[in-house]
């Protein structure tokens, strides 16, 4: 199996943990997991990734925001 052809990837997760918490309690393991074991592993060399949290509490002006983060994310990284 051969590596993907992409150089960039950008991943975007959703949480309902505290960024403080998933970052100094668990380490941000999805950094690891995307970043390391998935990614890394296919020859991804430029990888952004943006978690947004909490979703269950979220108003609609914050999830706008993250859509626009998205967009710009997007915009910047496959121009």
């Amino acid at each position: 199996v051969g590596l993907l052809n992409a150089k960039v990837a950008v991943v975007f997760n959703t949480s309902n943990t505290p960024l403080e918490r998933e970052q100094n309690i668990f380490g941000d393991p999805l950094e690891t997991l995307w970043k390391n074991c998935i990614l890394g592993l296919c020859g991804i060399k430029v990888f952004h990734r943006e978690m947004f949290n909490i979703i269950v509490t979220s108003t609609l002006e914050q999830r706008q925001l993250w859509l626009k983060n998205v967009e710009h994310a997007i915009a910047k990284y496959f121009p």
